[in-house]
């Protein structure tokens, strides 16, 4: 089966651009290190959900629904790409928010994409830290039911063999731009987590007849096994819709560990940093959570020379909670 067969609604602004971050090429014969703008896909301060949910958006079209829940954390990103892909498309939204972080600083349970959730009309219901938001689902779906809805249910993070439909498409994205260059995408370094991103890039490089390696920087739980896991499975279950005739082994995913730092939305010194240095060398801002940990993870394999040959970085947006991180920066 082809993309173009696919059902896709269009939200985002792409392909997104593809720029050089000279400030990350160390020496002349260094590898050359180039930014994937995902932040730039238009949709909400944009983001990498974009791409996901054009796929399950037509999906659940497709399906009658006429109202959408999600999961995420308080500030999650793609709650707030959700909300926003649901007002453009006129559906309902639900979303099943956790306390996951704990943060008690910042206005973190007020502001940025709380704020932005509740502009774009999505209703919010919050779960405490001891909870799942899966364990209010079941109430949710029955309320818009009551309401007349006919509801569609989104995973955390949009990683569905649907939502990864759309980060096999950016690998072919990325393919045609390199190629327009004359140049091979040798190592694409992004932030893992739910495992769509992830899995969706790996299908479409091998699906493009790509070597590429795909590396994960692990900002999501300490279980990397089971990010591995769950990308390799949504990974074949996008290739299974290209093409049943390829197939995915352990050696195709890589999770590199070591930036976590506490847990999933605990701030670390090294992205403190690494956010920092690319503010003032590039003009760019990543986000706290989840790309500027991938960040700190990219800065430190280049320092440790073990990176080679052409080297993308995909900005999966995010910048738009930096301000309720703001003490992490500025101080208490």
């Amino acid at each position: 089966m082809h993309f173009d067969d696919l059902p896709r609604v269009t939200l985002g602004h792409l392909p997104t651009p593809l720029e050089p971050l000279a400030s990350l090429q160390a020496t002349p014969t260094g590898p050359r290190v180039w930014v994937k703008r995902d932040d730039c896909t238009g949709l909400a301060f944009g983001g990498n959900k974009t791409r996901k949910l054009e796929y399950l958006l037509a999906d659940a079209e497709q399906q009658g629904a006429t109202a959408i829940v999600t999961f995420g954390a308080l500030q999650s990103n793609h709650a707030r790409q959700t909300a926003a892909a649901c007002a453009r498309r006129g559906l309902a939204c639900a979303l099943i928010l956790r306390d996951a972080v704990g943060r008690r600083v910042d206005d973190y349970e007020r502001n940025a994409n709380l704020l932005y959730d509740d502009l774009f009309g999505a209703t919010i219901h919050r779960v405490p830290a001891d909870s799942t938001p899966e364990a209010l689902l079941k109430t949710v779906l029955a309320e818009l039911a009551q309401a007349g809805h006919r509801p569609y249910v989104v995973p955390t993070g949009g990683s569905s063999e649907v939502g990864a439909l759309g980060y096999a498409r950016c690998a072919l994205e990325i393919a045609a731009e390199f190629k327009a260059r004359g140049l091979y995408p040798g190592t694409v370094i992004h932030a893992t987590s739910t495992g769509g991103t992830q899995g969706g890039l790996v299908a479409g490089f091998r699906y493009a007849g790509l070597a590429t390696r795909v590396l994960g920087i692990n900002v999501y739980k300490t279980d990397s096994a089971a990010i591995a896991a769950e990308v390799k499975t949504l990974g074949q279950a996008v290739l299974d819709r290209l093409d049943p005739t390829l197939r995915l082994t352990d050696d195709d995913v890589e999770v590199v560990d070591g930036f976590l730092g506490d847990g999933y939305g605990k701030p670390t010194a090294a992205m403190v940093q690494a956010l920092r240095r690319l503010a003032s060398r590039e003009g760019l801002l990543f986000d706290p959570v989840y790309s500027g940990k991938a960040l700190a993870g990219l800065l430190a394999l280049l320092e440790e020379d073990r990176l080679s040959d052409d080297v993308v970085f995909i900005h999966t947006g995010g910048a738009a909670a930096l301000p309720v991180y703001a003490s992490e920066f500025l101080g208490p």
